[in-house]
């Protein structure tokens, strides 16, 4: 095939472009705060699981602190039940039963609050997990929020950058002969479908052409189309090629 020089050096434009395209293309896919945000969702499913374990584990001593007080309660009426009585008796020998019945009554109520105040050291302890718990949890929703904006703002100038670069290729695409595009088109799909040549080296797969294949090239015109043999690239040959 045949193209002005002029014709192949727009090729690298383009070739340059599709570069930016396809990079733009992939970077608005997946930003690059994706994998972390995937990683704090499943970081906040787990530490929300074990909030709610947390959260059951302080309700239940708080039920257990509230039983407890019902029964004190139930132990200070017994009590008041039994001093009221013991003030209007008149047998000794009920005075004594009810006496060793409040002492009774006493032991009961000082073992109830020792209980208790176990309890309220556990849920001062429950309190604390659950509030940890909590500030972690809220911190990984803060990065996470951060990140997504920050993906977001990502996406939009990749999605920026792909439209802008779309237009530049339309443009010089344009100033293309048909078949030349069609060629470079095709030899894309599978290398940098064009390349600058320079310094007897395809830029397009960074390999120096043999004595043999140079001694071919020095032989073509300058409006031929030259290909490597190495990746098949359009090689688009300046005053720095060497030949």
């Amino acid at each position: 095939m045949k193209a002005s020089p002029t014709d192949q050096r727009v090729l690298l434009d383009i070739a340059e472009l599709d570069a930016r395209i396809k990079s733009a293309e992939i970077a608005r896919k997946n930003p690059p705060q994706a994998g972390r945000v995937k990683e704090l969702l499943a970081r906040r499913q787990q530490l929300s699981h074990e909030l709610t374990t947390r959260m059951g584990a302080r309700d239940d001593v708080q039920t257990e602190i509230k039983r407890l007080e019902s029964d004190v309660a139930v132990v200070d009426a017994r009590r008041l039940r039994d001093e009221q009585r013991l003030q209007t008796v008149t047998n000794p020998k009920d005075a004594q039963g009810l006496e060793s019945e409040l002492e009774s009554l006493l032991r009961r109520k000082r073992a109830l609050e020792d209980t208790e105040l176990e309890l309220m050291e556990r849920l001062e302890e429950a309190d604390a997990s659950v509030t940890e718990q909590e500030r972690i949890i809220a911190e990984v929703n803060d990065e996470g929020q951060r990140l997504s904006a920050e993906a977001k703002a990502a996406v939009e100038a990749s999605t920026a950058e792909f439209d802008a670069a779309t237009r530049d290729r339309e443009a010089r695409a344009s100033r293309v002969p048909v078949e030349l595009l069609a060629m470079y088109t095709t030899l894309a799909t599978r290398s940098a479908g064009a390349a600058l040549f320079r310094r007897q080296t395809c830029e397009g797969c960074r390999m120096m052409l043999s004595g043999t294949d140079l001694q071919d090239l020095r032989q073509m015109a300058a409006d031929q189309v030259a290909t490597c043999p190495e990746c098949g690239c359009i090689l688009v040959r300046t005053e720095e090629s060497g030949v």
